[in-house]
């Protein structure tokens, strides 16, 4: 059986890591894929607002709701 994940939020390391700790809390499982890091690794460019979060399918309402409020706090 194979789990699938939707990509919930996209933004900078600092963002998702605020993100992150909320998704904790929350006892909700995420997947981070951070393109700018890896790029760099790699030594190529890529957008520094490139770090991917990802969810369980089951848990998108739930995850969809922290990011909401997430954004309200940070944007005021």
């Amino acid at each position: 059986m194979t789990t699938k994940h939707t990509k919930l939020f996209t933004g900078s390391n600092i963002i998702v890591n605020g993100l992150k700790n909320l998704l904790d809390v929350a006892q909700i499982s995420y997947i981070i894929k951070d393109r700018f890091e890896s790029a760099r690794l790699g030594g190529f460019g890529e957008n520094m607002d490139s770090v991917e979060v990802h969810v369980l399918d089951a848990d998108v309402d739930k995850a969809k709701n922290i990011v909401e409020a997430y954004k309200e706090k940070i944007n005021t």
